[in-house]
C-alpha cells in the first residue's frame, strides 16, 4: 500500500484526478478529503489500514490536480455530491464504502458523505467519518430533500452521458416546444424569449 496509481476521470469542464492503492479487484473504498486538502490526505494513512482493499481518494474540483470549475462558477456542497456520483460511475462502482475527513468548522465531508449516503443508499455499504458529525435534517422534510436532489442528479448525469447535439426546429416548432415546457407563457411571450433565446441555423 506504499505504492499508488495516478487515475483521471473525464468530466464537461476537464478532468476529475484521483490517486489509488491496493488491487483494483479489491473491494472498493472512496476516499474524500477536507476542506482546501487534497487526495494526498490519506498517504499516511492508506498503508496503515487492511491490505486486500482498493483505496481510490479523489480531488474534488478545484483541489489538488482536478480541473477547476468555470471561472465565476460556485463550488455548492451539492456538486461535490455529483462529483462524487461521476466518480463512482466511471470506476464503474455499484457498491462501495465511503470514507470522509474533516473540513474544520464548515462540516464539509460531514455534510458531504452523510448527504450522498443518504441520496444513495444502495451503493454505500458503510461510511467512515473521520472527526465526524453526521448529516443534520429535520425529520419532515426528509422526504422531499431526498427525491428533488436525486432526480436533479440522476437527470444531470443522463444529459452528460448523451452528450446530444442540440436539435435543430422550425421556428414554430421551436415555439411549440418552449410553450410547452413552459404552460405560463402566452404565443406572444414566447416569441419574444426566442428571439434572444434561439440561434437560427440552415437545419433551423
Amino acid at each position: 500500500l506504499d505504492m499508488f496509481s495516478e487515475l483521471k476521470f473525464p468530466v464537461p469542464w476537464g478532468h476529475v484526478a484521483a490517486k489509488a492503492w491496493g488491487p483494483s479487484e479489491g473491494h472498493p473504498v472512496l476516499c474524500l478529503h477536507g476542506w482546501l486538502d487534497n487526495a494526498n490526505t490519506f498517504d499516511k494513512l492508506i498503508p496503515l489500514l487492511p491490505k486486500g482493499y482498493y483505496y481510490v481518494a479523489m480531488d474534488f474540483s478545484g483541489h489538488g490536480l482536478s480541473s477547476h470549475r468555470p471561472a465565476g462558477v460556485p463550488y455548492h456542497f451539492l456538486d461535490y455530491v455529483i462529483d462524487v456520483r461521476r466518480v463512482a460511475a466511471a470506476l464503474q462502482w455499484r457498491r462501495f464504502t465511503l470514507m470522509g475527513h474533516s473540513m474544520a468548522f464548515l462540516l464539509f465531508p460531514y455534510f458531504l458523505s452523510p448527504q450522498f449516503c443518504f441520496l444513495y443508499p444502495e451503493m454505500v455499504d458503510k461510511l467512515i467519518l473521520l472527526e465526524n458529525l453526521g448529516f443534520l435534517l429535520a425529520p419532515e422534510d426528509t422526504e422531499a430533500w431526498l427525491e428533488s436532489k436525486r432526480a436533479v442528479i440522476d437527470r444531470l448525469l443522463s444529459l452528460e452521458a448523451k452528450k446530444q447535439t442540440p436539435k435543430a426546429r422550425s421556428p414554430e416548432a421551436a415555439l411549440e416546444r418552449l410553450l410547452e415546457a413552459n404552460r405560463h407563457l402566452t404565443a406572444e411571450g414566447g416569441a419574444v424569449l426566442l428571439q434572444r433565446g434561439a440561434t437560427e441555423t440552415p437545419a433551423g
